[in-house]
């Protein structure tokens, strides 16, 4: 295979794990460094998909004992039972909208305005949060384990959003959490654990449908990608874990903004299309 078209798949696959995590939209990003490097098709919009289960192996490698352990718990630990019953619920709301919706929201709502207007409008969202957790320091749910299904059902209800493109997933999860009283840290580490679900269940889905685009010459292709995109997540992971103990989303937020004027100066100037 074209080394070039190697390089490319490795660039896709940095964009994918060091943005999936953080509340940015990695679709966005992902839609932008496609255009740059001239990387279009319908083959190209699996392999995004397909890479998204790179930077979800991420975040089962790092937390593999946590798992393992909730697994094994199942059948007699309350712990392990709510924790699996929470992530359950979180992802629910989301995969039935996206299973209703998806074609209709594609069709309909991905234009570089709408884009743009998720960027910038998370932005500003993000924005208040934080302004309002910055008054109650005091959050009501500091770690995952105390979650309730109340609260798991209330971020899965957020995270249906994130179907508006521009909205991001991370960044309805994160966000939407902290604004139900979340820790900065337990609203990151819950919206790992919702994206293991719903991302893999979309990756298997668009394989199953779309399996006829590939070949056994795209293997190299999609692998170095997929290595790539888990690489940069986990190294991704572990900095957002340190980051969010001592810092804010503020950066983020502003970025957002900044994105989604970016969004609307490359559409209208004929630089990108922003079309899934």
């Amino acid at each position: 295979m074209d080394l070039t078209l190697l390089l490319k798949a490795a660039l896709m696959g940095l964009v994918e794990g060091l943005t999936e995590f953080l509340p940015v939209s990695s679709t966005g990003h992902l839609i932008l460094t496609a255009a740059l490097i001239d990387l279009h098709g319908e083959k190209i919009k699996l392999f995004e998909v397909v890479i998204q289960t790179g930077a979800i192996l991420a975040i089962v490698s790092l937390y593999l004992q946590r798992l393992l352990g909730t697994v094994r718990g199942l059948a007699t630990d309350r712990v392990a039972q709510r924790f699996t019953a929470n992530v359950l619920l979180g992802f629910f709301p989301a995969a039935l909208a996206g299973f209703l919706f998806i074609d209709v929201i594609k069709g309909v709502l991905f234009n570089p305005v709408v884009v743009a207007a998720g960027f910038i409008a998370g932005g500003v969202v993000m924005l208040w949060v934080e302004a309002r957790q910055a008054r109650q320091p005091a959050q009501r749910v500091q770690d995952v384990d105390a979650v309730g299904w109340k609260d798991a059902l209330a971020v899965g209800a957020i995270q249906c959003l994130a179907l508006i493109p521009g909205v991001s997933r991370s960044g309805a999860t994160i966000i939407g959490a902290m604004a139900l009283g979340f820790s900065r840290r337990a609203a990151t580490e819950f919206s790992f654990f919702l994206a293991s679900p719903m991302i893999f269940g979309a990756a298997t889905y668009d394989l199953y449908r779309n399996h006829h685009l590939l070949s056994w010459t795209d293997l190299p292709f999609f692998a170095v990608g997929l290595v790539v995109s888990y690489l940069s997540a986990w190294v991704c992971v572990k900095w957002l874990l340190r980051y969010v103990a001592s810092h804010t989303y503020v950066p983020f937020a502003w970025y957002r903004i900044a994105f989604g004027l970016l969004i609307l100066a490359t559409a209208y100037g004929g630089l990108v299309d922003w079309t899934p």
